[in-house]
Protein backbone atom coordinates (compact mmCIF):
# COMPACT_ATOMS: atom_id res chain seq x y z
CA UNK A 1 0.00 0.00 0.00
CA UNK A 2 1.44 3.39 -0.83
CA UNK A 3 2.62 5.43 2.30
CA UNK A 4 0.58 8.48 1.48
CA UNK A 5 -1.78 10.26 3.56
CA UNK A 6 -4.44 9.51 1.11
CA UNK A 7 -4.07 5.63 0.71
CA UNK A 8 -3.89 5.27 4.71
CA UNK A 9 -6.96 7.23 4.87
CA UNK A 10 -8.64 4.91 2.48
CA UNK A 11 -7.26 1.79 4.54
CA UNK A 12 -8.61 2.50 7.50
CA UNK A 13 -11.91 3.89 6.17
CA UNK A 14 -12.41 0.70 3.98
CA UNK A 15 -11.37 -1.18 7.77
CA UNK A 16 -13.68 0.88 9.65
CA UNK A 17 -16.91 0.34 7.65
CA UNK A 18 -16.31 -3.16 7.59
CA UNK A 19 -16.11 -3.33 10.95
CA UNK A 20 -19.84 -1.36 11.22
CA UNK A 21 -21.20 -3.96 8.66
CA UNK A 22 -20.77 -7.02 11.47
CA UNK A 23 -22.80 -4.98 14.18
CA UNK A 24 -26.14 -6.64 14.32
CA UNK A 25 -29.65 -4.58 15.50
CA UNK A 26 -30.10 -4.63 19.09
CA UNK A 27 -26.42 -5.07 20.18
CA UNK A 28 -24.46 -2.87 22.41
CA UNK A 29 -21.32 -2.18 21.16
CA UNK A 30 -17.91 -0.55 22.43
CA UNK A 31 -16.40 2.27 20.82
CA UNK A 32 -13.08 2.45 20.89
CA UNK A 33 -10.92 5.65 20.43
CA UNK A 34 -8.77 6.40 17.13
CA UNK A 35 -9.88 7.90 13.53
CA UNK A 36 -10.05 4.39 12.47
CA UNK A 37 -12.75 3.61 14.96
CA UNK A 38 -14.34 6.68 13.63
CA UNK A 39 -14.94 5.25 10.41
CA UNK A 40 -16.59 2.91 11.84
CA UNK A 41 -18.84 5.55 13.88
CA UNK A 42 -19.72 6.89 10.70
CA UNK A 43 -20.85 4.07 8.95
CA UNK A 44 -23.01 2.82 11.35
CA UNK A 45 -24.41 6.34 12.01
CA UNK A 46 -25.93 5.40 8.33
CA UNK A 47 -27.00 2.25 9.29
CA UNK A 48 -28.72 4.18 12.09
CA UNK A 49 -30.84 6.25 9.69
CA UNK A 50 -32.02 2.98 8.10
CA UNK A 51 -33.19 1.44 10.96
CA UNK A 52 -30.97 0.22 12.90
CA UNK A 53 -30.96 -0.19 16.51
CA UNK A 54 -28.02 -0.28 18.73
CA UNK A 55 -26.41 1.39 21.92
CA UNK A 56 -22.44 2.72 22.26
CA UNK A 57 -20.35 2.43 25.45
CA UNK A 58 -17.91 5.12 24.56
CA UNK A 59 -13.98 4.64 25.39
CA UNK A 60 -13.08 8.61 25.91
CA UNK A 61 -14.79 11.70 25.69
CA UNK A 62 -13.92 12.01 22.53
CA UNK A 63 -15.56 9.09 21.48
CA UNK A 64 -18.65 10.17 23.20
CA UNK A 65 -18.66 13.70 21.69
CA UNK A 66 -18.28 11.95 18.01
CA UNK A 67 -20.79 9.15 18.68
CA UNK A 68 -23.18 12.04 19.98
CA UNK A 69 -22.78 13.73 16.55
CA UNK A 70 -22.95 10.84 14.57
CA UNK A 71 -26.60 10.18 16.56
CA UNK A 72 -25.36 6.61 17.96
CA UNK A 73 -27.25 6.29 21.44
CA UNK A 74 -24.65 5.93 24.01
CA UNK A 75 -24.97 3.66 27.46
CA UNK A 76 -22.83 2.85 30.26
CA UNK A 77 -20.73 -0.21 31.73
CA UNK A 78 -22.99 0.31 34.60
CA UNK A 79 -25.81 -0.32 32.46
CA UNK A 80 -24.43 -2.71 30.41
CA UNK A 81 -21.47 -4.57 32.14
CA UNK A 82 -21.69 -7.50 29.06
CA UNK A 83 -21.00 -6.12 25.68
CA UNK A 84 -21.72 -7.74 22.29
CA UNK A 85 -18.83 -6.59 20.50
CA UNK A 86 -16.35 -4.15 21.03
CA UNK A 87 -14.64 -2.12 17.66
CA UNK A 88 -11.09 -0.57 18.17
CA UNK A 89 -7.73 0.67 17.16
CA UNK A 90 -4.46 -0.95 17.56
CA UNK A 91 -0.96 0.89 17.48
CA UNK A 92 0.53 -2.60 16.60
CA UNK A 93 -0.53 -6.03 15.94
CA UNK A 94 1.70 -9.29 15.95
CA UNK A 95 0.97 -12.21 14.54
CA UNK A 96 -0.09 -14.09 17.92
CA UNK A 97 -2.91 -10.56 18.29
CA UNK A 98 -1.25 -9.64 20.60
CA UNK A 99 -1.18 -5.84 20.56
CA UNK A 100 0.34 -2.35 21.61
CA UNK A 101 -2.46 0.41 22.00
CA UNK A 102 -3.51 3.72 23.86
CA UNK A 103 -1.86 6.12 22.09
CA UNK A 104 -4.57 8.02 22.10
CA UNK A 105 -4.52 8.15 25.83
CA UNK A 106 -7.76 6.14 26.56
CA UNK A 107 -5.66 2.66 26.84
CA UNK A 108 -7.88 1.55 30.74
CA UNK A 109 -11.10 2.14 28.88
CA UNK A 110 -10.49 0.78 26.44
CA UNK A 111 -9.02 -2.66 28.00
CA UNK A 112 -12.16 -2.53 30.34
CA UNK A 113 -14.55 -2.25 27.16
CA UNK A 114 -12.35 -5.03 26.04
CA UNK A 115 -12.70 -7.05 28.51
CA UNK A 116 -16.48 -6.79 28.94
CA UNK A 117 -17.25 -7.70 25.24
CA UNK A 118 -17.97 -11.30 23.58
CA UNK A 119 -16.18 -10.31 20.83
CA UNK A 120 -13.59 -8.04 20.15
CA UNK A 121 -13.03 -6.40 16.35
CA UNK A 122 -9.56 -4.36 15.90
CA UNK A 123 -9.89 -2.36 12.75
CA UNK A 124 -5.93 -0.95 11.71
CA UNK A 125 -4.19 -0.06 8.09
CA UNK A 126 -1.49 -3.09 7.02
CA UNK A 127 1.03 -0.40 8.46
CA UNK A 128 -0.28 -1.82 11.87
CA UNK A 129 0.61 -5.17 11.51
CA UNK A 130 3.87 -6.54 12.22
CA UNK A 131 6.13 -9.22 13.17
CA UNK A 132 7.26 -8.14 16.49
CA UNK A 133 6.00 -5.72 18.87
CA UNK A 134 8.15 -2.78 20.36
CA UNK A 135 8.65 0.61 20.82
CA UNK A 136 6.39 3.17 22.78
CA UNK A 137 4.18 0.90 25.01
CA UNK A 138 2.18 4.01 27.16
CA UNK A 139 1.49 3.17 31.34
CA UNK A 140 -1.46 4.83 32.71
CA UNK A 141 -0.20 5.89 36.13
CA UNK A 142 -1.49 7.94 38.83
CA UNK A 143 -0.42 11.20 39.17
CA UNK A 144 0.44 10.75 43.24
CA UNK A 145 3.01 7.77 42.22
CA UNK A 146 4.23 8.54 38.81
CA UNK A 147 8.19 9.17 39.78
CA UNK A 148 8.09 6.21 41.77
CA UNK A 149 6.18 3.90 38.99
CA UNK A 150 9.03 5.31 36.37
CA UNK A 151 11.82 3.72 38.60
CA UNK A 152 10.00 0.48 38.60
CA UNK A 153 9.33 0.83 34.98
CA UNK A 154 12.67 1.65 33.85
CA UNK A 155 13.94 -1.78 35.78
CA UNK A 156 11.52 -3.47 33.06
CA UNK A 157 14.58 -2.22 30.49
CA UNK A 158 12.60 0.80 28.82
CA UNK A 159 13.09 4.51 29.08
CA UNK A 160 10.21 5.89 30.57
CA UNK A 161 8.78 9.40 30.04
CA UNK A 162 5.66 11.36 31.12
CA UNK A 163 4.08 12.52 27.88
CA UNK A 164 4.11 16.40 27.01
CA UNK A 165 0.16 17.85 25.93
CA UNK A 166 0.91 19.15 22.39
CA UNK A 167 -1.50 22.42 23.04
CA UNK A 168 -1.13 22.36 26.72
CA UNK A 169 1.41 22.75 28.81
CA UNK A 170 2.54 20.06 31.27
CA UNK A 171 1.31 16.32 31.15
CA UNK A 172 -1.10 14.71 29.44
CA UNK A 173 -4.26 14.44 31.58
CA UNK A 174 -6.87 11.44 30.69
CA UNK A 175 -10.03 11.08 31.11
CA UNK A 176 -9.58 9.17 34.51
CA UNK A 177 -7.43 12.05 35.54
CA UNK A 178 -4.19 10.11 35.62
CA UNK A 179 -0.79 10.60 33.61
CA UNK A 180 0.49 8.74 30.61
CA UNK A 181 3.99 7.61 30.70
CA UNK A 182 5.69 6.57 27.42
CA UNK A 183 7.65 3.61 28.05
CA UNK A 184 10.39 3.13 25.18
CA UNK A 185 11.61 -0.81 24.67
CA UNK A 186 13.75 -1.55 21.58
CA UNK A 187 11.76 -4.90 21.91
CA UNK A 188 9.58 -7.03 23.54
CA UNK A 189 10.06 -10.63 23.98
CA UNK A 190 7.71 -11.60 26.13
CA UNK A 191 4.38 -9.05 26.18
CA UNK A 192 2.51 -11.16 28.12
CA UNK A 193 5.01 -11.52 30.95
CA UNK A 194 5.80 -7.68 30.40
CA UNK A 195 1.97 -7.36 31.31
CA UNK A 196 2.18 -9.06 33.88
CA UNK A 197 5.21 -7.23 35.54
CA UNK A 198 3.42 -3.62 34.60
CA UNK A 199 0.17 -4.70 35.89
CA UNK A 200 1.45 -5.16 39.82
CA UNK A 201 3.58 -2.16 40.24
CA UNK A 202 1.90 0.30 42.67
CA UNK A 203 0.54 3.26 41.02
CA UNK A 204 0.12 1.73 37.58
CA UNK A 205 -3.25 1.76 36.54
CA UNK A 206 -2.94 -0.17 32.88
CA UNK A 207 -0.63 -0.56 30.76
CA UNK A 208 -1.15 -0.48 26.90
CA UNK A 209 -0.11 -3.74 26.55
CA UNK A 210 -3.54 -6.11 24.93
CA UNK A 211 -2.28 -10.06 25.30
CA UNK A 212 -5.49 -11.35 26.93
CA UNK A 213 -8.21 -11.05 24.12
CA UNK A 214 -6.31 -13.26 21.79
CA UNK A 215 -8.90 -15.89 21.61
CA UNK A 216 -12.06 -13.51 20.56
CA UNK A 217 -10.45 -11.25 18.35
CA UNK A 218 -11.34 -10.57 14.86
CA UNK A 219 -8.50 -8.38 13.04
CA UNK A 220 -9.31 -5.80 10.28
CA UNK A 221 -6.84 -4.99 7.79
CA UNK A 222 -7.51 -2.75 5.40
CA UNK A 223 -5.94 -1.67 2.06
CA UNK A 224 -6.47 0.88 -0.33
CA UNK A 225 -8.65 -1.92 -2.59
CA UNK A 226 -10.04 -4.36 0.10
CA UNK A 227 -9.68 -5.93 3.96
CA UNK A 228 -8.46 -8.91 4.71
CA UNK A 229 -10.38 -10.70 8.41
CA UNK A 230 -8.03 -12.26 10.12
CA UNK A 231 -10.02 -14.50 13.56
CA UNK A 232 -8.17 -16.61 16.16
CA UNK A 233 -7.73 -19.79 14.06
CA UNK A 234 -5.39 -17.70 11.83
CA UNK A 235 -3.48 -16.93 15.23
CA UNK A 236 0.10 -18.09 14.97
CA UNK A 237 1.01 -20.68 17.57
Amino acid sequence: MAGTADAVAAAKRAAGYQAAEIVEDGMVIGLGTGSTVFYAIESLSGRIREGLSIAGVPTSYQTAMRAREYGIPLTTLDDNPVLDLAIDGADQVDPRFRMIKGRGAALTREKCVASAAFRFVVVVDEAKMVKKLGGIVPVETLPFATKTAIAQLRGLGCRPFIREGVKKDGPVITDNGNFIVDCHFEEIADAAGLEAEMAVIPGVIESGLFTRFTGNTTIIVGNEKKCSVLTSPDVVP
